[in-house]
């Protein structure tokens, strides 16, 4: 047994999305006591820090259902079932921002909020970007506008709260270690 591991004695969906599912499961705990969790099911996701030869980084805004606002956000998208990452990270990247790249770097991946939910976010990065020549269409219910911004601008936005999402911050940071003014 894993330290601190909960034993799953029973799971009950609950509701079964297009994105996302959700179960109860009923748990032993370590000290053989039950409780209940609450398990939203998530295939994952990518990111990609997309930046251009002249420094600034690709973001995109999109409205956020969940919390009545657009945000501005680097590029990403959910994992299509048994994707690899990687494929999903340039789709995500030719469909949202209109580039493409033949290099991407995996930075880091992180769960996105554990206490809950089992998302796995794989965040890339990329200094090798390269226009479409034609638009690739991207998901019919998206709709998003492309901006480019320094990291100085961005890091306002994020003080105003309009970059106000972890993978996003995250990239600030990873852009603001890594030297980038």
């Amino acid at each position: 047994m894993r330290k601190f591991e909960e034993v799953t004695t029973e799971t009950r969906e609950i509701f079964k999305g297009k994105i996302i599912h959700l179960n109860v499961d009923t748990v032993t705990l370590p000290d053989g006591n039950t409780s209940k969790r609450e398990i939203i099911k998530h295939p994952g996701a990518v990111a990609v820090i997309a930046q251009k030869e002249d420094g600034k980084i690709i973001f995109v805004e999109q409205y956020r259902k969940a919390l009545e606002k657009s945000l501005v956000e680097i590029p990403a998208g959910k994992l299509e079932a048994g994707e690899d990452p990687i494929v999903t990270a340039k789709r995500e990247l030719e469909e949202e921002t209109g580039y493409t790249t033949n290099q991407l770097e995996l930075i880091n991946s992180f769960y996105t909020s554990p206490g809950f939910a089992d998302e796995l976010v794989n965040v890339y990065f990329t200094s090798q970007l390269i226009p479409l020549e034609e638009k690739v269409a991207g998901d019919d219910d998206e709709f998003v506008e492309l901006l480019e911004l320094t990291l100085g601008e961005a890091e306002k936005l994020e003080k105003e709260q309009r970059i106000h999402d972890a993978k996003t911050s995250y990239a600030l940071l990873y852009l603001k270690l890594r030297g980038l003014k």
